[in-house]
């Protein structure tokens, strides 16, 4: 005959609770309760058919206030019910419960399933909902400005509107319901957005297999925050680069695309449920990264329709088209489609995706590119660069030398500062000299002007 399903449901006899079914029914795309059918789908036929024809409409309609069509079938002459159930734009209960029919079950529908439910049938969003006590002057000016920064570049907004002032600006991206600051204004722009959503941070942890925790590490700060941090922590910290070298220049390769490594990070903080308090989890592991976002695809989504063509329905609306503003995102369903040819595009395996209980996982298995050329002309390549460091540091000027001999003791020292140091020789001069060292692969600047220094390469 047919199985049971997503929508379709067997029960031997009627019980008035079976109203939860009708409920669920209601609150997910319609259905059909057949009264009288075995799990099987064998009729087994149900007693006093006439009268349940009668009786069951009205106490659905006194209990949950919907109407439902009652029809009599037959089966070898065995008669049984078939209860037609259409899904509602509104939220339906039953006794002050809210139900839904998820798969071939029915779940009372509670905490943030409930909540997400709720704010669904208002044609709502978790991060559109208003904040109350939450002020444009309580959020952080820097981040405002980096936000200005990125939009500008990406060219998605007008530059007089990133000239006017932060309420103007989140009124522009319309982070307002009425006077009130919505949920996502927070998360974006607030220094601490704990102190109104619980769980918005991130947790990374290296393993060792068999599940030991080697060490962790904690992310906080608001979602341009976390970003910024995530990318920095992990490609020095948490993943190893092959270093290989071609001539004399050194390079490092990370086990992972850098571009689509930010763009996984982006989707799982944009298509987290905010209202679990759980944050996201990042596991680290010698051959693997994990990022489980505890999210919640559309309904009647599949890992296959994330990894087909689809429309962009994101999690946080509000919040993907803030990062969509600023040039972080497409706009157009595609994040997925992105971290797959990030990785193609360099040579890497596509990651996988899977989706459970617990969330949407990303695993991106650890891989170096030619990987076995690499190893097999590693010693051969670094003799041809120790030869060749070496004829260029007999090629140096007594200037160059005398400067890699006092970066060497001095490595955090200014152009100033070495001009001061060495005679005859000017700022200008050393600004020549280092940018030739450089060139040369003898010399390294690592990190920024103030704050950074100078490595020389043996």
């Amino acid at each position: 005959m047919f199985t049971e399903s997503q929508n379709i449901e067997f029960k031997e006899s009627w019980r008035d609770e079976y109203q939860k079914w009708i409920c669920g029914f209601a609150n997910a795309q319609g259905g059909t309760l057949y009264i009288g059918l075995r799990d099987s789908g064998e009729v087994c036929g149900v007693q006093n058919a006439k009268k349940l024809m009668e009786d069951i409409p009205n106490k659905v309609r006194d209990m949950m206030g919907i109407l439902v069509d009652v029809n009599l079938k037959e089966n070898n002459r065995k008669s049984y019910l078939e209860i037609v159930t259409e899904a509602y734009p509104y939220p339906i209960s039953f006794r002050g419960k809210y139900y839904q029919r998820s798969g071939a079950t029915n779940q009372e529908l509670k905490g943030a399933a409930l909540d997400r439910f709720m704010l669904r049938k208002q044609g709502k969003t978790w991060d559109g909902a208003p904040m109350p006590y939450l002020k444009a002057e309580d959020l952080d000016n820097t981040t405002f400005d980096l936000f200005r920064k990125y939009a500008k570049l990406s060219g998605r907004m007008e530059e007089a509107d990133l000239m006017d002032d932060n309420h103007g600006l989140l009124e522009k991206l319309r982070l307002y319901e009425g006077s009130y600051l919505k949920r996502a204004a927070a998360l974006l722009f607030h220094p601490d957005p704990e102190q109104y959503v619980t769980g918005a941070f991130v947790k990374v942890g290296f393993f060792r297999e068999g599940m030991d925790l080697v060490y962790q590490d904690e992310v906080h700060g608001n979602l341009f925050r976390q970003i910024v941090k995530l990318i920095d922590l992990l490609c020095t910290k948490y993943m190893k680069a092959i270093i290989t070298y071609e001539g004399i220049q050194r390079r490092e390769t990370l086990p992972i695309p850098r571009e689509a490594l930010r763009e996984a990070l982006l989707n799982a903080c944009i298509n987290k449920d905010y209202a679990e308090s759980s944050p996201i989890q990042i596991r680290v592991y010698e051959n693997k990264l994990e990022i489980i976002n505890g999210g919640v695809l559309p309904e009647g989504w599949t890992v296959e329709t994330l990894l087909s063509s689809h429309r962009s329905m994101p999690y946080n609306p509000e919040i993907a088209n803030t990062f969509f503003r600023a040039g972080e995102i497409e706009a157009w369903g595609r994040g997925i489609e992105r971290i797959v040819m990030a990785c193609k595009n360099d040579g890497f395996s596509t990651p996988e995706f899977r989706y459970d209980a617990s969330g949407i996982w990303t695993t991106f298995k650890f891989e170096y590119p030619e990987r076995a050329t690499i190893q097999s002309d590693q010693n051969t390549t670094q003799k041809t660069a120790q030869k060749t460091t070496q004829k260029a540091i007999q090629d140096l000027t007594e200037q160059q030398q005398a400067m890699l001999s006092f970066l060497k003791g001095h490595p955090k020292a200014t152009r100033k500062e070495i001009s001061e140091s060495l005679s005859n020789i000017t700022e200008a001069g050393v600004k020549y000299n280092l940018s030739r060292l450089q060139q040369l692969g003898l010399l390294e600047r690592v990190g920024g002007r103030k704050h950074g220094y100078w490595q020389i390469i043996e």
